[in-house]
């Protein structure tokens, strides 16, 4: 595991992005509750002309984003799907796309529904192993995109290696970081041009709020993505900015306790004699194990599961039998969900392709929460039977 950073991990979080308010010294930034800005003479302002383009408390989480990423510039958007959007909008009809096989439902969705009819071309590829990228790449390919832990199935990508070959053919390459969050991960310092993070998981962390970010190093790339932000227009309220910048000063400690409690519903569901099959790659012979400690601090609190009686009325039992566990689409807050991909978050991925890359009727999802962990195992315990 890494840990060369650890030590300033918590005093980062806590003061990334703010600095007491010069007017009144307030500690938290405020909520800059405004459309627009009194210039005092045309074209003369004070940084700020309209709230799309900039707002003061945008401005500080922005930075706080950069900072936990470890990138020069973050740009916040409203929504995860918004900022993955704005990616896709640098591209151009005939652009190629190599894309995870196993993602996000919202980004297969975007991708196969929206983009694609405008000339993009998407490959959707196994990238457990790197090399399997090299058969799509050409000079058309301009955007690897990828997660890693992959939602559902927590299969793990070598960002580095991807890095390279993406590198190699002048190819951009952004990674959805949702699963793992900053304090586990840290793809830019592994060589990716992008991250991006539904900021309503982790980052968030309380349920409260939907808005996404993406963060780099580039500043060509910055003002590119800033341009498809305030033309666009998929900006994040100054309310929904507050409360994440309220939500990262805590990441450390609810990041923390997701993995304390991961590893123990983990190792919980591994044992039970009626559970099949548990998705979790801080197992040691996880498939990706060795990458993802050589990549990751810890493996966080998302994992999924099949059980031995594989029928979908009885993982629907399951999923509707637990109290502590919400049955609930998203993930990331301090409460513990309970998912089922195949009707709920991944329902948009046509059935043929989910069973292909492994997603089955009766995968059952977890993002867990930071609760007692033996509350929550005693949860699953009665309501698996």
């Amino acid at each position: 595991m890494k840990h060369e950073k650890e030590t300033r991990t918590a005093t980062q979080y806590i003061h990334a992005g703010t600095v007491p308010d010069p007017s009144t010294g307030a500690i938290m930034t405020p909520i800059y509750q405004t459309s627009t800005y009194v210039q005092e003479a045309p074209g003369q302002n004070k940084g700020y002309e309209y709230a799309r383009s900039q707002n003061p408390t945008r401005a500080a989480l922005e930075t706080a984003y950069a900072v936990i990423e470890h990138g020069k510039f973050g740009l916040a958007f409203g929504s995860g799907v918004a900022a993955t959007d704005a990616v896709i909008k640098l591209l151009s009809p005939g652009d190629e796309v190599i894309a995870a096989n196993d993602m996000y439902g919202g980004t297969y969705r975007l991708f196969s529904k929206i983009f694609q009819k405008y000339g993009i071309v998407f490959h959707y590829v196994d990238m457990q192993q790197a090399d399997n990228i090299r058969a799509h790449l050409n000079p058309k390919t301009k955007l690897i995109w990828t997660e890693t832990p992959t939602n559902p199935l927590m299969n793990i990508v070598d960002i580095a290696a991807v890095s390279a070959l993406a590198k190699a053919n002048g190819t951009l390459m952004c990674v959805d970081n949702t699963f793992a969050s900053p304090y586990l991960q840290n793809p830019l310092d592994l060589g990716a041009d992008i991250v991006m993070h539904s900021a309503t998981k982790y980052l968030g962390g309380h349920s409260d709020v939907i808005q996404g970010c993406l963060v780099m190093n580039d500043p060509a790339l910055r003002e590119q993505l800033y341009f498809i932000q305030k033309s666009c227009g998929a900006v994040p309220g100054p309310m929904d900015c507050f409360l994440v910048l309220r939500g990262i000063k805590t990441l450390h400690v609810r990041m923390q306790r997701h993995c304390e409690n991961g590893r123990k519903i983990a190792a919980f569901l591994r044992s039970h004699p009626k559970v099949s099959k548990v998705y979790w790659c801080g197992f040691e012979d996880h498939p990706g194990y060795a990458i993802a400690k050589k990549q990751m601090r810890d493996f966080g609190g998302m994992m999924s599961f099949t059980m031995k009686d594989d029928s979908v009325e009885n993982a629907r039992r399951v999923l509707s039998s637990t109290s502590l566990f919400a049955l609930a689409e998203s993930l990331g807050g301090v409460e513990s969900l309970i998912n089922h991909p195949a009707s709920m978050t991944h329902a948009s991925i046509p059935r043929e392709e989910r069973i292909r890359n492994g997603l089955t009727d009766s995968l059952i999802r977890l993002s867990v929460g930071i609760e007692d962990a033996d509350d929550l195992i005693e949860d699953l315990r009665q309501a698996i039977g």
